[in-house]
């Protein structure tokens, strides 16, 4: 689960990470009264939206207008507020769709010394948490690990015990810190790995983490996601969710038990498994064709599941096709081929359906393909369903 930046903000200073003092926006006057209360010279008005890349991003209405700005008085506070607030804004991380900025994060001004990246993220290699640093923090960290990835520092922590002390100093000396700053790094490590500890978080972003000209460490900007598995543990993050921020149609799968990303292609795929899900999306890929969604319905979907899945597949107006993939382990291929029926004819499906069998009664649930009168499409194995598939919609 994502959060917005000030959220994120929120939860990091109730946990001792340091960030700067902020005042949420929904309204021109409530940005222009949070500047005064900042009582800075300068201030920056910032677009919450659930994506990256918000100072580089420009309004859709106001192209030449970027998502994050800096202003010196209240009324730049307001005129700013009013032009963002309502419209919708575009960054890399967007797509060309955008997102309609709906709150604001007004910040108190700081004299910056030094910007520098720090996260805390899972490390599938090492089977554990870790944390990440650099020097170039602001940059997009992708880019640093293309072109300098000898500027990247990573260090494993028992997530148990929590990240070291001498962890923590050995990072803040690779990064040229001292004194103050110093102190203040092996601080601010610490604690942002307990944070990402204690609310079992996947990531916990900063960047950028500044030095201030007197070595005080904040949290400019923080991104932090949860594990959805672990949410019922933390009730106060759960209140967090912006249901606005989310696709409608992820949203509605969630309510009926079913794993659902919508993506931007044209063919879509219901099969149960999450691995065997990825494997036909690359399989539709190498055969020339654009998933539409990555869907998971399980090993014990049931009917009104089945349905529903199709029916939220069939909701996107790209889809064009459809492939089933069904491997009939706990779930028998002739119980999920009873679903696929009824829901064809619940639904009335109108674009061309591949279906790939194999497992469990495998045999009766093709005869009953066979016998049912519908317009399926048999696939032999996965190649050639994900081959006849692509043909399909070309």
């Amino acid at each position: 689960m994502k959060i917005h930046e000030f959220q994120a903000k929120e939860l990091l200073a109730k946990a001792g990470v340091a960030v700067p003092r902020g005042i949420v926006a929904k309204t021109p006057e409530e940005a222009q009264a949070a500047y005064g209360q900042l009582g800075t010279a300068v201030a920056v008005v910032k677009s919450q939206i659930h994506a990256g890349g918000r100072g580089k991003g420009r309004f859709k209405e106001q192209p030449e207008q970027p998502g994050v700005v800096l202003v010196k008085s209240a009324e730049d506070a307001a005129a700013n507020a009013s032009r963002m607030l309502g419209n919708t804004l575009v960054t890399i991380q967007t797509g060309e769709e955008g997102k309609k900025v709906q709150t604001l994060l007004v910040e108190q001004g700081l004299k910056i010394a030094r910007e520098i990246y720090a996260a805390c993220v899972v490390d599938r290699e090492v089977a554990g948490p870790v944390i990440i640093v650099s020097s170039e923090g602001g940059m997009d960290i992708e880019e640093v690990a293309a072109h300098h990835p000898e500027k990247i520092l990573t260090e494993a922590f028992d997530p148990v015990y929590g990240l070291e002390g001498y962890q923590a100093r050995k990072l803040a000396f690779a990064l040229g810190l001292e004194g103050n700053a110093l102190k203040n790094a092996e601080k601010f490590f610490r604690q942002l790995s307990k944070f990402f500890l204690d609310n079992d978080c996947s990531m916990a972003e900063i960047n950028p983490l500044v030095v201030t000209e007197e070595g005080e460490l904040l949290a400019l900007d923080a991104k932090v996601t949860f594990d959805d598995n672990a949410l019922f543990r933390h009730q106060n993050v759960l209140a967090y969710r912006d249901l606005a921020e989310e696709e409608p149609s992820e949203i509605e799968a969630q309510k009926w038990g079913l794993s659902y990303v919508k993506l931007d292609g044209n063919l879509g795929c219901l099969v149960n498994g999450a691995g065997l899900a990825m494997s036909t999306m690359d399989l539709i890929k190498l055969h020339g064709g654009e998933p539409a969604n990555f869907l998971d319905v399980g090993g014990g979907a049931n009917v009104d599941q089945v349905t529903e899945a199709f029916r939220i597949i069939l909701a996107d107006k790209n889809v064009k096709g459809i492939l089933v993939n069904i491997f009939g382990g706990i779930m028998k291929c002739d119980t999920i081929v009873t679903a696929l029926l009824t829901a064809y004819d619940k639904i009335g499906i109108q674009v061309p359906l591949v279906v790939r069998l194999e497992g469990t009664n495998v045999e009766l649930a093709r005869k009953m393909l066979a016998e049912s009168g519908k317009k399926i499409t048999a696939g032999l194995d996965l190649t050639d369903a994900a081959k006849k598939a692509v043909a399909s919609i070309a």
